[in-house]
């Protein structure tokens, strides 16, 4: 088994990379890119959503696309010359000298594999340690990443886990056989502060060890805090490689400067409340649900939940990982039907009803799902997605007049028209999430219910977004469930906050008093935690 730093100098490099470019039916995506990071260094991949970040490391680790070309002049995996190396080869060395962690945990793991299995393959497959001495590895990998050392053997599926819960299960995956090089596309994005820092720290950890640590992010908070030095992509190209400080502190490109604008005007600003908002603060709800509780193999996961979503307001969601956002915002859609508990829309019956009985006031509730990367047929074009979602299913292309609305939706969330033809599949993750936005909003619905709807996009195109929907909900009232890990998100944007945990509401009340005058302990460590991960301590 891999002992990370014991066998590695610190100057040594895991990864070295200089002259990597990337090509797909005729576009390059990745241009002369040099990339190195040293062993027990921890290095940030910056940019915008669409500049190449992911691109760039899946390429260095041998996980291009099909029908990518890539070149490099050197590409060097802890001191291993990679170029060419059979796919075999390559599946020798993940786990066991890298280990990666993608950016869509959802669609990471087998959801019918027991996680025990899933975080013990690199164990299996490339140590020779015994079935009981993995177990007891595998225990307490989970452990370290704030995960029930249970899982290594009670055989619960992946697919039992919350979206938060497989992401920590994938840095278990990732970092239990000690790789000289660990990659981390977005680890925290799923993730409540506190259990973002539990994860930072397990990160860290390997890094203390010997490895070297490449985390994708767009998160500059996440960069200030954690890593060693910062690594700057714009349109496929590096602009700028540096010491964390000097690029944050004085950054020389005009992406950098954009980039570091964008967080600093976010981290700054906090919902002010708009007349009509307050107007409606007593007005009728539009989605009221009460007492639900929902029960998965004897476990409660939601528990005599009350949630009201008013006209014009934006009701925030807030709480650790796995405690109940997700399968609230599941109830309130019709997408989960509750063991107890009822939802209304416009004081209708809504949930429970059979879906035939709710179709025809379908278009009147809309949805932005943790993972959208799962929710587009992959045989589809953009244009596809949106001219069905604009027509109600009545059109498969898009020509005069639709043509023009699904180019205003697209450019409407910040992407461009010109990305009509490809496939969601080929989209960035940031640009898949801006699609699942436009196709939300293409039936100009009365209530958007918004489950993690920004953590994949960089500052700026999530300053973009968030304006986009503040404008939309003080220019047409629409109503909104805010469902989100990122609490100055959630602070920019609500009107009233929930705090969930353990399946239950235990504090809720305006955004302004709970974020600045907390009164329950899980409230007082979300914040905490919060202020943790972005001091890096």
């Amino acid at each position: 088994m891999n002992t990370g730093g014991a066998e590695r100098t610190a100057t040594a490099r895991v990864l070295d990379v200089s002259g990597l470019t990337v090509t797909t039916g005729g576009a390059t995506l990745v241009h002369d890119v040099t990339l190195h990071v040293a062993a027990g260094e921890c290095v940030a991949l910056v940019g915008a959503s669409g500049s190449g970040k992911t691109v760039t490391a899946r390429a260095a680790l041998g996980l291009s696309a099909p029908g990518a070309v890539v070149r490099a002049d050197r590409l060097d995996l802890d001191r291993t010359d990679v170029r060419g190396l059979s796919e075999r080869r390559w599946r020798r060395l993940r786990g066991s000298t890298v280990g990666y962690v993608g950016q869509e945990a959802l669609g990471a793991l087998d959801p019918l594999r027991p996680v025990g299995r899933e975080v013990a393959d690199a164990l299996r497959l490339h140590t020779d340690l015994r079935a009981v001495n993995r177990v007891e590895a595998v225990r307490e990998a989970l452990a370290a990443v704030g995960l029930d050392p249970a899982l290594a053997t009670d055989g619960r599926l992946a697919g039992t886990l919350s979206g938060g819960m497989r992401q920590r299960a994938l840095i278990a995956a990732a970092t239990v056989a000690s790789p000289a090089l660990v990659v981390a596309d977005e680890p925290t994005t799923a993730l409540d502060a506190a259990v973002a820092v539990t994860v930072m720290d397990q990160l860290r950890a390997a890094q203390q060890r010997g490895a070297g640590l490449l985390v994708i992010t767009h998160d500059l908070g996440l960069v200030a805090g954690w890593a060693d030095r910062v690594v700057v992509v714009d349109d496929g190209t590096v602009v700028e490689d540096g010491p964390v400080a000097a690029v944050l502190d004085a950054p020389a490109h005009p992406a950098t400067r954009a980039l570091v604008r964008a967080a600093r005007s976010g981290a700054d600003r906090s919902r002010a409340p708009a007349a009509a908002a307050a107007a409606a603060a007593n007005g009728a709800p539009v989605l009221d649900g009460v007492g639900l509780t929902r029960v998965f193999d004897e476990v409660p996961a939601v528990q005599d939940l009350a949630v009201t979503v008013r006209p014009g307001r934006v009701t925030g969601v807030i709480g650790a990982s796995g405690s109940g956002k997700t399968t609230v915002a599941r109830m309130l859609l019709g997408l989960e039907t509750p063991d107890a508990g009822t939802v209304t829309l416009d004081g209708a019956p809504w949930v429970p009803l059979p879906e035939r009985e709710r179709r025809d006031r379908r278009h009147r509730v809309a949805a932005v799902v943790q993972d959208p990367g799962a929710t587009f047929d992959e045989r589809w074009t953009v244009e596809r997605v949106l001219a069905d979602a604009l027509t109600d299913g009545g059109a498969r292309r898009a020509t005069g007049a639709l043509a023009d609305r699904v180019d205003a939706a697209l450019r409407q969330v910040g992407l461009d028209p010109a990305l009509r033809s490809r496939p969601p599949r080929t989209l960035s993750g940031g640009q898949r999430q801006r699609l699942a936005i436009a196709r939300a909003l293409a039936t100009s619905p009365e209530v958007v219910v918004l489950d993690e709807p920004v953590t994949a996009l960089d500052a700026t195109v999530q300053d973009a977004v968030l304006t986009l929907l503040e404008r939309l909900r003080d220019e047409t009232g629409v109503a909104m469930l805010f469902v989100s890990h990122d609490l100055r998100a959630v602070r920019r944007m609500a009107d009233d906050v929930l705090v969930v945990h353990e399946g239950r509401v235990v504090e809720q009340g305006p955004a302004s008093r709970v974020f600045d005058a907390p009164e329950h302990p899980a409230t007082e460590r979300l914040l905490t935690a919060s202020a943790r991960l972005a001091a890096g301590a």
